[in-house]
């Protein structure tokens, strides 16, 4: 039987197996320059190029490719075969140092938000040796950063990289202020939880909305949705273990380390979870993970669905980020210790992180705002759309004690007994969990539950890094200029927890009076909507302060804003249009057709016994009669008011159509169609019901 210890990272050109196929000057080289940022070397890069295609051809490699994250939200690959001419005629396998190093992508028809005109092709990939490349399939891949001719990063990954430079570097100067001199970096590291929707892929291929949205547009609720809370934890149906046995062979092969694996709340949605690694390498996987998880539905006849809203009624799917802060040394910034009253250094970075959550609160909501995540933030399945932080009862007493200037008693630990003898006893946490809030403490780490599960998460990452390195940089300004550090540190703790406490919460953030006392006594901000938070990525505030830390230049935030607005509104036209065709094409005729039926039968009855009543028949028809006019007049009112948006030329106004004129009709036209949906013989109605996607997988 094959271990998972043989062929983890099987695939992947990684430490081992650089240190067994490169000579031990050229990998101390390398090991510097992903270690501690030295410039690579171009004869090290031949060398390394030379080794890395030796071994991608044991793996079977036939091609290499500069695999980058554009703006899309998706990755991108151009293929490349290694075989280059031989004088005889025949073929010899190459790859440079300089092929490794850069290559050069068509970017005319990436999105760039003005950054590059269409005829302007010329765009550049360039090797982030901090991430090992892998082989998928016949193709040996190479992350990489993405820029334009003018040296503009058209990717998410480069920002990612600055921002974590710039944190690295405000972070150094506070440690050297606690005398810390042996610590070379530090870096972020997450850890993003995974949740997914698997339907049957032949009922999928009879859903047009599923297949241009990944989202049902209809859909009437079934008899038992998740009431009973039966599926979360409940036992993995066959279909769907033998799915996530070959996910993680997969997954592990490329060196992503699937950790956990699980049934979450709605019928048919589950969860894998990873172990932690450095912010960009995380993105990295997190990205090939969505790209394998429906790489193998595929093969055992499902679909996975990425979408966050995929069904109605039920609930959506997000992506938990689990971000911490760690040193070179290993040592976790975020870890209070035993008596975190005293651990000062804790406490600067947990302030750090407090007042950067504050500050930047419009930053973190934008960087997961999309179509499909307006539709889940603020449901009772996933955080509001409102941010706050929890810190549990523990730290929030520490902080209260600091703020009042009076000593900390400590919490008991309190040992749970479980009432049965043989049940071993063992030791409660001093806070419990809050799933309700966007941006929960987790006793090491933070956890930020607002991502989408279609999202990237370097967005989110990219936004965090920075407002926390504006905070250790203010911070750092301050302490260094201090006449006594004990002081001024102190002082700097208590000024961070009186200014920025209204942002901790650790009630309910499902209960609408929290939102009411969020905006209205601490002065929140909730921003509901794509529309609503977007323009806040162009306010003073926050592009100062991102330009400041170079992880942005003005002309690429500009270029990010019209990016993200323009998908809202494209995302939703194509959902429109959807809609339209759906309910003309499919759910209209299937009606008309039922009611034909009845009135025939109905028809029937009566010449049959002249004076029977046919109350059902006569109640049905007049019913679904009257559901084919609303569905008619409603379908007419959404195409027509999709006809007006095309005039409209603003990215920005457009946004605001739609969010104001073309979703209210999108749910008026559903409301009818799913009403007719409950009253239509099941042979008539012309996809797959809710019942059948939910339940279908066995």
């Amino acid at each position: 039987m094959e271990k998972i210890t043989d062929y983890f990272g099987s695939l992947v050109f990684d430490d081992r197996v650089m240190k067994a196929t490169l000579a031990s000057d050229v990998y101390q080289s390398l090991k510097r320059t992903i270690d501690e940022g030295a410039p690579l070397d171009t004869k090290v890069a031949d060398a390394v190029a030379s080794a890395m295609k030796d071994w991608a051809i044991g793996c079977g490699a036939t091609h290499f490719t500069h695999w980058f994250q554009p703006l899309t939200g998706i990755t991108a690959e151009k293929h490349d075969s290694f075989i280059s001419p031989a004088p005889d005629g025949r073929v010899i396998m190459e790859f440079s140092g300089k092929e490794l190093i850069k290559g050069e992508p068509d970017a005319s028809s990436f999105p760039s938000g003005g950054l590059r005109a269409t005829f302007e092709a010329r765009g550049y990939t360039a090797w982030d040796p901090t991430s090992y490349a892998f082989v998928k399939g016949k193709t040996l891949c190479i992350p990489t950063a993405f820029c334009s001719y003018g040296g503009e990063a058209l990717d998410k990954k480069t920002p990612l990289l600055r921002s974590m430079e710039a944190l690295n570097k405000q972070a150094l100067r506070i440690l050297r202020l606690f005398g810390n001199d042996t610590v070379k970096c530090v870096r972020t590291s997450v850890g993003p939880e995974q949740e997914y929707f698997l339907v049957d892929k032949e009922m999928f291929d009879r859903r047009k909305d599923l297949i241009f949205s990944g989202r049902t547009l209809f859909g009437a609720k079934p008899p038992k949705g998740q009431e009973l809370d039966d599926h979360y934890f409940g036992v993995i149906k066959p279909r769907v273990a033998a799915y996530m046995e070959d996910l993680n062979k997969e997954l592990w092969k490329l060196g992503i380390l699937a950790k956990t694996e699980h049934n979450e709340v709605a019928p048919a949605q589950h969860e894998l979870a990873p172990i932690y690694a450095t912010t960009n390498i995380a993105t990295d996987h997190n990205q090939l993970t969505m790209e394998i998880m429906q790489k193998v539905a595929a093969k055992h006849g499902l679909v996975c669905l990425l979408h966050e809203k995929p069904f109605a009624g039920v609930n959506g799917s997000g992506k938990h980020n689990n971000w911490s802060i760690a040193t070179d040394t290993g040592t976790n910034l975020l870890t209070p210790g035993e008596t975190p009253y005293e651990n000062a250094q804790f406490l600067l970075f947990l302030c750090a992180v407090i007042k950067a959550v504050d500050d930047y609160q419009d930053l973190l909501r934008l960087s997961v705002a999309t179509a499909g995540n307006d539709h889940r933030l603020g449901a009772n399945e996933a955080p509001p759309a409102v941010i706050s932080i929890f810190l549990g009862d523990e730290l929030t007493a520490v902080l209260d004690a600091i703020e009042k200037g009076v000593p900390y008693c400590g919490t008991e630990k309190t040992v749970m007994k479980l009432g049965v003898h043989v049940l071993p006893k063992f030791t409660r946490d001093t806070t419990d969990r809050n799933r309700t809030s966007p941006f929960a403490f987790t006793g090491n780490k933070f956890e930020f539950r607002m991502l989408g599960s279609s999202n990237s998460i370097a967005c989110a990452n990219i936004m965090l890094n920075a407002a926390v390195a504006e905070s250790l940089r203010i911070y750092a300004d301050r302490l260094e200029a201090a006449d006594d550090f004990q002081t001024a540190l102190h002082e700097m703790i208590r000024k961070t927890i009186r200014d920025h406490k209204r942002i901790i919460f650790n009630g309910n953030g499902y209960d609408e009076s929290w939102i009411r006392e969020a905006t209205q006594e601490r002065g929140l901000l909730n921003l509901r909507t794509t529309p609503d938070c977007m323009p806040m990525l162009l306010s003073e505030k926050n592009m100062t302060m991102l330009i400041s830390h170079k992880i942005f230049s003005e002309a690429e935030l500009r270029s990010r804003y019209e990016i993200m607005m323009d998908n809202y509104c494209k995302t939703v036209n194509i959902e429109g249009l959807t809609m339209v065709d759906m309910a003309k094409k499919e759910i209209l005729p299937a009606v008309e057709t039922y009611t034909a039926d009845l009135a025939s039968a109905l028809n029937a009855k009566k010449s049959a016994v002249a004076d029977l009543g046919c109350m059902y028949e006569q109640t049905l028809i007049s019913r679904l009669s009257a559901l084919t006019d609303r569905i008619y007049l409603a379908t007419e009112e959404l195409e027509q008011a999709l006809i007006r948006l095309k005039a409209i030329s603003d990215v920005t106004a457009a946004a605001n159509n739609i969010r104001d004129e073309i979703i209210p009709k999108m749910a008026l036209l559903r409301v009818p169609c799913d009403e007719a949906e409950t009253l239509t013989a099941e042979k008539y109605w012309p996809f797959p019901t809710y019942e059948k996607l939910l339940f279908g997988v066995k």
